[in-house]
């Protein structure tokens, strides 16, 4: 079953169980995702879908922060709650050790010995942990970590 299936399937759910946030919440992804499929033009695959929900958590997340910041935690409940529906639909995070023997390979097959090289291994890293949710920045903090040992 593809995600927009099964988001489509869990939305019917959240009707029945009268589940008005995951209801809300489902019904922005399922509206994130038509979006993009006008966008191509045909239907999204799961790594496009799954990439899309990545895009939906960042943002979740930023504004988390942001709220914090301001204080409004009633906000920061309202996001934190959407952030944990969003989650559950995306892979297994990679674990702090697959993200070390990602960027270990990255640096031997790009041949990076100082911090000019930082982009070819973030992308190497992240071509070898296809398939895992991975976290951007916490990535590009290990390698940038690193490549200044190296440097």
């Amino acid at each position: 079953m593809s995600l927009s299936e099964q988001v489509q399937k869990d939305i019917v759910a959240a009707m029945k169980n009268k589940d008005e946030l995951r209801l809300s919440v489902l019904r922005m992804v399922k509206a994130a995702m038509q979006l993009k499929e006008v966008e191509k033009m045909r239907k999204l695959e799961d790594a496009e879908s799954i990439q899309l929900l990545q895009t939906l958590v960042k943002q979740r997340k930023e504004s988390i922060d942001q709220f914090a910041k301001g204080g409004r935690n009633d906000l920061v409940e309202k996001e934190s709650s959407e952030l944990n529906i969003l989650e559950s639909y995306l892979p297994a995070g990679a674990s702090e050790g697959e993200m070390d023997a990602a960027i270990t390979q990255a640096i031997a097959s790009t041949g990076a010995s100082s911090m000019k090289q930082m982009g070819a291994v973030v992308k190497a890293a992240k071509d070898a942990l296809t398939g895992k949710t991975v976290d951007g920045k916490v990535l590009s903090d290990l390698v940038r970590a690193r490549l200044s040992k190296l440097g």
